[in-house]
């Protein structure tokens, strides 16, 4: 008898269809309320079809943690049940339609700023434009940066804590199952909404592209030329001619005097010199800067 009032006291499972109509109705009901919500729909059977969402929904499967109800998540999920789902800055909050209705809360833990300095540096060089990277037109080894498990962009189970009112006990009961599944489908609209989950910006991730060499050329080394002299020097470069410094660099003046000359004589003959072969050389043209020709 006691085992007979144990079971009574869960209330029957809805079938799908039941499920659909009661989520649309509610839905509608809130709306003329003023209180409208943002629930989660699903066209065909498919949850996400985006790069973004794929790999939200591939993350949350690849770990033992999440692989119980996540069957059933799916399917409420597709139902339509997720009637509301709200995305803030590393919280998800959602009301999720079973056999009654529940409230659901997902936190998950901020990139760390290691791993962030290191997805930047990776993928420095690698993405176009904020359009490309939201659109998921990336190159197969930024995406497989941006997936990698536990250094990636996506939550690991460490990372997550969850909620949920229903009297389910399990790590990840249906209802949360639904909503993880749920921004799945969100990232599918708003892939930008990621990296408000995990507290990092999509822009500085971008703005790291002039930080370094894409990830398929950052084994390849890059020459740098440099001016030589056989190269033709500055010269060769600005297309003038330079005089030659060393060839006219007078020789050092030796200290002894020629035999029957002072030294204060050999200074006087070396200036005078000079300044007969800079009259010789130099012609007034009246423009100030004719020798920089």
């Amino acid at each position: 008898m006691a085992f007979d009032r144990y079971w009574m006291s869960w209330a029957p499972r809805k079938t799908v269809g039941q499920r659909k109509d009661e989520a649309a109705r509610m839905v509608r009901d809130a709306s003329r309320r003023g209180q409208p919500l943002a629930p989660i729909v699903i066209e065909g059977r498919q949850i996400a079809t985006t790069f973004w969402g794929k790999a939200w929904c591939d993350n949350i499967e690849r770990y033992r943690d999440f692989a119980y109800r996540l069957e059933r998540g799916r399917s409420y999920v597709r139902s339509g049940s997720v009637i509301d789902l709200a995305i803030t800055p590393g919280r998800v909050k959602a009301q999720v339609l079973g056999s009654e209705l529940y409230d659901v809360a997902v936190e998950l833990a901020a990139v760390t700023p290691a791993s962030w300095r290191a997805i930047q540096r990776d993928c420095a060089g690698s993405i176009g434009s904020l359009v490309d990277l939201l659109a998921g037109k990336l190159t197969e080894a930024v995406m497989a940066r941006l997936c990698a498990e536990k250094t990636g962009l996506f939550p690991t189970p460490a990372e997550i804590a969850i909620d949920c009112s229903c009297p389910d006990y399990a790590t990840m009961c249906k209802h949360v199952a639904a909503v993880m599944y749920g921004v799945g489908a969100r990232l599918d609209r708003a892939p930008e909404l990621l990296f408000t989950l995990r507290k990092v910006s999509a822009d500085a991730l971008v703005a790291s592209v002039a930080e370094g060499a894409p990830i398929a050329d950052r084994a390849t080394t890059k020459s740098k030329r440099v001016l030589r002299a056989d190269d033709g020097g500055l010269g060769a470069l600005f297309g003038i001619e330079l005089a030659d410094d060393r060839a006219e660099e007078p020789a050092p003046r030796k200290r002894s005097v020629a035999a029957g000359k002072t030294a204060g004589n050999v200074k006087v003959e070396a200036k005078a010199k000079v300044k007969a072969k800079v009259k010789a050389k130099v012609k007034p043209t009246g423009r100030r800067f004719d020798r920089l020709r």
